[in-house]
């Protein structure tokens, strides 16, 4: 009776053979690499909804939602009941709800006139923390736990409490900085100055310990900047990053004209504000803001450059320790309060009247949403918007 035999060469036949078909299985379990792509600027590819694997018809029920659920924030009749006296201009009409979603870089639905250049509110307030990160970047500031007063010497920071603040302060809105920024008093006081907004007197905490959603220490951040950079912030954001991401020329960033120009290096900057709460402000379209976005959800690199520092972007998305679940000028959302029905991982950029740019890096998706009615607006787009990915 023949026995059968394994040859030696089968021997070395068999680990070869293992190789392959554990390269077979995984070729069939795991997908294939998703590459973005990044529009150049005059344009922007659309694909449709099936193309980057999301339902049209969920996605359509995103677009109508948002069409039905427009702001109607007027400038004439909201503007000094809500905030108080004005310092800056404001336009003297506002375009409707419009806006679009993105995936994989890609266009893949838009609502309204997404060209319409409008004020953003406090949507500025993350372009201002993604422009100091440029002041790392390049030197200028050292650490974020660094005090300013180490960098500006232009008597913000020579009382002793406010010499204490550090850069990491004002970006978490920890600072509890003291004084006045163009008239406005830091602490709120005054139904004229501030309309409802206006708040009671208070104690202040130390520097990092106290969380306060606070644009006059916003406006004293951005002069600070400025200061640092030695000259305007638009002129830092648009150079090092609009620019880059092929952004219109259509946007602006405002201060309060004359009340808010100062001088650095000789030369007379405008110092530029964190919102619009008193006019001034980012006006800006959908589409530019959009590509911010991408660029951000794409962890600062922008077709395999690095224009921010990705390390940056994960400590500007780290939930601070006093705040709302909040990060360096960007809302969080690691608890699912802000949206229930979005990622933990998702976070993005809100300004009042209804505006946001909000970032799923889960679903790899973007939204831009400008002039959105308040409320559970948001929530419920985004609800619609998960589920075209997901099928709940």
């Amino acid at each position: 009776m023949t026995k059968n035999r394994i040859s030696p060469g089968s021997l070395l036949i068999l680990p070869v053979l293992g190789a392959v078909l554990t390269a077979v299985l995984a070729a069939q379990t795991t997908p294939a690499k998703r590459s973005t792509y990044f529009p150049a600027a005059g344009t922007w590819q659309k694909k449709a909804p099936a193309e980057v694997g999301m339902n049209p018809e969920k996605l359509r029920e995103a677009v109508q939602w948002a069409e039905t659920h427009g702001s109607k924030w007027d400038f004439d009749k909201d503007q000094v009941r809500v905030f108080g006296k004005v310092l800056g201009d404001l336009p003297a009409q506002r375009a409707a709800t419009n806006g679009l979603i993105v995936r994989h870089g890609y266009i893949v639905a838009e609502f309204g006139d997404t060209k319409a250049s409008d004020p953003v509110y406090s949507v500025a307030k993350s372009f201002l923390s993604t422009t100091a990160s440029l002041a790392l970047a390049k030197g200028l500031i050292r650490s974020t736990d660094d005090r300013v007063s180490t960098y500006v010497k232009d008597g913000g920071y020579d009382a002793p409490h406010n010499a204490k603040i550090t850069w990491r302060n004002h970006l978490q809105q920890e600072s509890e900085w003291e004084g006045a920024m163009w008239g406005k008093n830091a602490n709120f006081v005054g139904l004229d100055e501030f309309g409802a907004g206006q708040m009671k007197p208070r104690d202040i905490h130390e520097p990092g310990t106290y969380y306060e959603y606070n644009d006059v220490r916003i406006n004293r951040f951005a002069l600070s900047l400025a200061r640092v950079f030695g000259k305007s912030l638009p002129e830092v954001l648009k150079e090092n990053i609009m620019d880059k991401v092929g952004a219109s020329s259509a946007w602006t960033w405002h201060g309060y004209g004359a009340k808010s120009t100062v001088q650095i290096n000789g030369k007379p900057v405008e110092s530029v504000t964190g919102g619009t709460r008193w006019g001034g402000g980012l006006w800006i379209n959908s589409e530019d803001m959009a590509r911010f976005g991408l660029l951000i959800l794409n962890r600062g690199n922008w077709d395999g450059k690095e224009v921010v520092s990705e390390n940056w972007i994960r400590e500007a998305t780290t939930p601070s320790a006093h705040g709302p679940d909040y990060g360096y000028l960007w809302w969080l959302n690691t608890k699912q309060k802000q949206w229930p029905s979005g990622p933990a991982s998702s976070f993005a950029a809100i300004g009042n009247g209804g505006n946001i740019i909000w970032i799923d890096p889960e679903h790899d998706i973007l939204l831009v949403w400008h002039w959105h009615e308040p409320g559970s607006a948001v929530d419920g787009m985004i609800q619609r918007i998960v589920a075209s990915v997901t099928g709940n």
